[in-house]
């Protein structure tokens, strides 16, 4: 029988238990997306709270394109030996580091009159009012690089692996959804052509660090707008296709694409049955997860250890990762091992977003201008 608190492994990775923390963006970096000893300090408070792995904030693989201030930076090789002083504390302490890579897209509001802002096409994102400009196939292969040797750099730097984000509305995912990808190309059109991009910068991130780099991806499950955005079918053969590949994870999140989902105020967009639950992408994840042989790991709401022990023993699901509630309690996954009762304090307020850098509003006093 499988359990929560016991060794796995991902590609050669071992894994002290089955919780990973779920990319979290900080806003702890300084402004060209270099290491700070803030942000260091929220990695070593992760590997001390237990979590077998950390998936970092997302990393912004184009100088010229940061999507949000204060996120790292992966694009360039400057970033290289600090980032190894990073792993290598995290690593001291018992845990495995994984560095999320993403290019922003439309779906941002920082800096947007002052650099080059690429999408599959020239449509406006209604939410940030960025219309942004049709990528050709020279900037396709650009960013598809830019990918490869992000990922290339995250190895040097030590890290445990790299996680794709192709979801929450970020550039990949508007290139799954048709919404916003109206190209008659080769990159538009059919399902097929429009995932064609995430073969790509897998395929160049796979070239670039071998097959025993873990090399992972984080997608919607759907982006619940219907015909308008990637569905759960679509996802379902994408990911069936990545396992074919050997992409060795595959994280299950959920849109729709312009907005986090907010199943307890907002159920327009959001799958019915999810409203007011916890672990709320669980069904869709199962059905994934039992049709592909690549570890499949839930995001989303997880609030308590039976509600996951009941995933795991029923579903091919193999790991859950937490973001929220590890922003507010770093040490939840060490609490939770010595009492499975633990409830955390985390009261999905989303208030976690501040000027000074993200954190939990309870903390609020402690958090000081860097």
């Amino acid at each position: 029988m499988k359990q929560l608190f016991e060794k796995t492994s991902i590609n050669g990775l071992e894994l002290k238990n089955r919780f990973i923390r779920s990319a979290t963006w900080e806003r702890k970096a300084d402004d060209k997306g270099h290491l700070t000893e803030p942000l260091m300090k929220v990695y070593e408070d992760l590997a001390d709270g237990g979590a077998a792995a950390i998936i970092t904030g997302y990393a912004y693989v184009i100088e010229d394109e940061q999507p949000n201030p204060r996120m790292m930076g992966i694009y360039d090789d400057s970033f290289i030996n600090e980032y190894r002083q990073l792993t290598d504390s995290v690593h001291k302490k018992g845990s495995r580091i994984i560095l999320q890579i993403v290019y922003g897209g439309s779906f941002t509001w920082f800096n947007t009159s002052g650099r080059v802002i690429w999408g599959p096409s020239a449509v406006t994102n209604k939410i940030s009012n960025v219309t942004p400009e049709e990528m050709t196939r020279d900037d396709i292969r650009t960013l598809t690089e830019a990918f490869g040797d992000a990922a290339l750099r995250a190895k040097k730097s030590g890290f445990d692996g790299v996680e794709i984000h192709g979801a929450h509305s970020y550039l990949l995912n508007m290139f799954l959804t048709p919404l916003f990808n109206r190209r008659d190309d080769e990159y538009g059109g059919s399902s097929e052509n429009r995932a064609r991009i995430i073969h790509e910068v897998y395929d160049n991130a796979r070239s670039k660090t071998g097959k025993d780099f873990p090399i992972l991806i984080k997608l919607n499950c759907s982006d619940f707008m219907g015909d308008n955005g990637f569905t759960f079918e679509e996802c379902k053969t994408l990911c069936k296709n990545l396992a074919v590949k050997g992409i060795d994870a595959i994280e299950i999140s959920g849109g729709p694409v312009f907005r986090a989902p907010k199943p307890d105020k907002d159920p327009s967009n959001f799958p019915e049955e999810s409203i007011g639950k916890e672990s709320y992408f669980a069904a869709y994840a199962k059905e994934i997860a039992d049709s592909v042989d690549v570890p499949v790991i839930l995001v989303g709401g997880h609030r308590s250890i039976e509600r996951m022990e009941d995933i795991l023993q029923n579903s091919g699901i193999g790991y859950f990762s937490i973001s929220r509630p590890l922003l507010s309690e770093p040490d939840l996954i060490n609490k939770w091992e010595k009492d499975r009762s633990v409830k955390p304090r985390c009261t999905s307020c989303g208030k976690c977003f501040h000027d000074d850098g993200n954190g939990c509003i309870m903390d609020r006093e402690k958090i000081k201008p860097q």
